[in-house]
């Protein structure tokens, strides 16, 4: 198969993006990408954000979008899923949900719901509806990763997976692995590294084993590999550029 398109998550730039969110798109850009995920708006409008990636020339095919878990899920969604429309989004990947570190069954089956109610609003709005792990996700269960149960209880054509390749080693899991035991359900996963001390760092930097991840995405049909890095060595657009480059000088890019 192709190999997936490669993007940034900018919230990989959040520091620049709160000073100057359009200024940083036109950054992003410069610097050779043509894809990027959303995290956050930062009062833009969705006329005015849409006509400003036009400019730069980006696409920004999905948007890691928070739900705040301790008010109703559908009126927010609803609001969220307005903008997400009239931005042209694809993908409504929602980033977090607070599982905890020692999750039961009836955890999972709660957060099953959560996500289920959302996602039956997004994918009738015409949107695909996702899920960005961390780590804690790969807790065990009664033996099983919590991420798994999740999957089994909300049906395919209503969640799909944003693998963090980076969170999934971290959860003691192998990247690759996941990739392929999800075929079909993974469109789009995150390239994410660290050190083993557990600190980001820039990609093929840390003890992601890249070879495999990327060579399980290009063969399982994954869509696009978005970059994210939260902590920096350097800055977090320097980061930004090692990233790109490392991606090029592999002909990803």
């Amino acid at each position: 198969m192709a190999k997936p398109q490669v993007g940034i998550q900018l919230y990989s730039v959040r520091d620049l993006c709160q000073e100057d969110y359009l200024g940083t798109i036109r950054q992003i850009a410069e610097i050779g990408y043509r894809n990027v995920e959303l995290a956050g708006y930062y009062g833009v409008s969705a006329r005015d954000l849409k006509a400003a990636l036009a400019d730069a020339g980006l696409n920004a095919p999905s948007a890691h979008i928070g739900l705040n878990y301790q008010e109703p899920i559908a009126d927010q969604v609803k609001r969220q899923l307005e903008y997400a429309q009239e931005l042209g989004l694809k993908r409504y990947i929602v980033p977090f949900y607070p599982l905890g570190d020692n999750p039961t069954e009836d955890d999972v089956a709660k957060m099953a719901s959560v996500l289920e109610e959302a996602a039956r609003i997004v994918t009738e709005g015409g949107l695909s509806f996702g899920y960005h792990n961390h780590a804690f996700e790969f807790r065990k269960v009664n033996g099983t990763p919590a991420i798994d149960l999740l999957l089994q209880r909300v049906p395919a054509d209503l969640l799909f997976a944003e693998f963090d390749l980076g969170w999934v080693k971290v959860g003691g899991e192998d990247p690759a692995a996941y990739v392929k035991k999800y075929a079909g359900r993974v469109p789009v996963v995150h390239a994410k590294d660290f050190k083993a001390d557990g600190a980001d760092t820039e990609i093929g930097r840390g003890t992601v084993d890249w070879d495999s991840a990327l060579a399980a995405c290009e063969e399982t049909g994954v869509e696009y590999v978005i970059i994210e890095q939260e902590r920096y060595d350097v800055s977090s657009l320097e980061s930004a550029k090692l990233n790109y480059a490392w991606f090029k000088e592999r002909g990803w890019i």
